[in-house]
């Protein structure tokens, strides 16, 4: 299997219907937490229903329709990101990432979501990738911002989650403004 180093003892692999007892003890570790903005730990509730949501994913990957990673530090599933849609014909996306409390503040999502920016817009060839995040996620738009995407718009409290009602940022990086970054990191 293939690893990207992402330094500092972290690495990004591919996350698999195999490797669904290591994802639910991640899922289970970081549940309250993951769970704040992201309704991943609910879809991931039981040892079936992880390697259910792990399957759907493969088989988006094998349609080339989506993508989804592993982010593991010194060994141990912390987080992840994911193609969430993936779109090659019209050449749009929609990255995003989760991490367990114990591997969030190092930067590790933003370097993880960085590499899969890369190979969307280097190597696939998309033009557009979306970042959509709760407005109450700082740490998630601060990535965004990180990454160098633009705000391009608030959809107001579009999306129930958990019986309230929230409004969804979306966040976008061109290929050209990507290009134009890596070019000058």
């Amino acid at each position: 299997m293939f690893a990207i180093s992402l330094g500092d003892g972290a690495e990004l692999r591919p996350l698999e219907p195999w490797q669904a007892e290591e994802f639910f003890a991640h899922m289970e570790r970081g549940r309250a937490y993951i769970g704040q903005h992201v309704g991943l730990p609910d879809i991931a509730a039981d040892l079936d229903s992880a390697r259910n949501w792990l399957q759907r994913y493969a088989d988006k990957t094998a349609a080339d329709a989506g993508r989804l990673y592993g982010t593991w530090l010194d060994g141990r599933l912390v987080g992840g990101v994911l193609l969430g849609v993936f779109d090659a014909k019209a050449k749009t996306c929609e990255a995003g990432c989760w991490l367990e409390p114990a591997a969030a503040g190092r930067g590790l999502a933003t370097r993880a979501v960085r590499v899969l920016i890369d190979w969307a817009i280097q190597e696939r060839g998309m033009h557009r990738v979306e970042w959509r995040v709760s407005s109450e996620n700082t740490p998630s738009i601060n990535i965004a911002k990180r990454l160098g995407m633009s705000r391009d718009g608030i959809l107001r409290e579009n999306y129930p989650y958990r019986g309230v009602r929230q409004d969804t940022e979306i966040w976008s990086v061109l290929a050209p403004e990507w290009h134009a970054a890596h070019d000058a990191r």
